[in-house]
């Protein structure tokens, strides 16, 4: 059964039947917002809604040391930060993203992630110590106005999930009203051992800059 995540928890990688989970998927899912309207209210406008999946890698001092975001991230906004551009795979190719979705669902929920990266911990360099997964919705709406916006470890693919290991529902919590970003957790090395902790922590970060300088400033400790 799919553990709901909740803020501040903290599990093991284990699947149902008490071996390691390695191999995973993190997806988000999301639909475009559909407005009724035009004559006698029987048309419909379908808004896009563009949110990034990201994560950054840390050493065990706290240093950056890697990162996965979109690579469509302009150069100058990124270098405004001191950021490199964006790519899809980790150095270690332990981690890989999708790609960038810049409209959501179109036609109601398809069952499947709009990104996801897949997570493959026996191959994660010896010198990453933590990885944090966020949320970042590149538009003027917060968490509370996009349909069914949520995201999910899994055990299988991209195209196929075998087995939901664990859940968070960002568009049902009424504290993400106002919010654009939301840190979802970290996997992190304890006695040689991943584990996952469920963080949670929302924020009206106006881009995925502010949000990996929050996460380098108040999370590494």
């Amino acid at each position: 059964m799919a553990i709901n995540l909740q803020k501040g928890q903290r599990i093991n990688l284990e699947k149902s039947n008490g071996s390691k989970l390695t191999n995973f998927c993190v997806g988000c899912n999301w639909g475009a917002i559909v407005k009724k309207g035009g004559f006698l209210g029987l048309g419909k406008t379908v808004q896009d809604v563009d949110l990034d999946l990201s994560c950054i890698m840390f050493d065990a001092n706290g240093q950056l040391i890697d990162h996965i975001y979109s690579p469509l991230y302009k150069r100058e906004f990124l270098a405004s930060y001191g950021m490199p551009l964006g790519k899809v795979d980790s150095n270690d190719y332990s981690l890989h993203h999708s790609g960038d979705d810049l409209k959501g669902d179109q036609s109601g929920d398809d069952g499947l992630d709009n990104e996801i990266i897949t997570v493959d911990l026996s191959r994660t360099s010896p010198n990453v110590d933590q990885i944090f997964f966020f949320l970042n919705n590149c538009g003027r709406e917060d968490f509370s106005q996009i349909p069914y916006a949520s995201i999910r470890m899994y055990e299988g693919t991209p195209d196929r999930v075998k087995e939901v290991f664990a859940s968070y529902n960002v568009a049902a919590e009424p504290q993400f009203k106002g919010m654009t970003a939301l840190i979802m957790g970290k996997l992190y090395r304890r006695n040689g051992e991943w584990k996952f902790s469920a963080i949670g922590d929302a924020y009206p970060d106006a881009n995925l800059c502010q949000t990996i300088r929050r996460i380098a400033t108040n999370y590494t400790k």
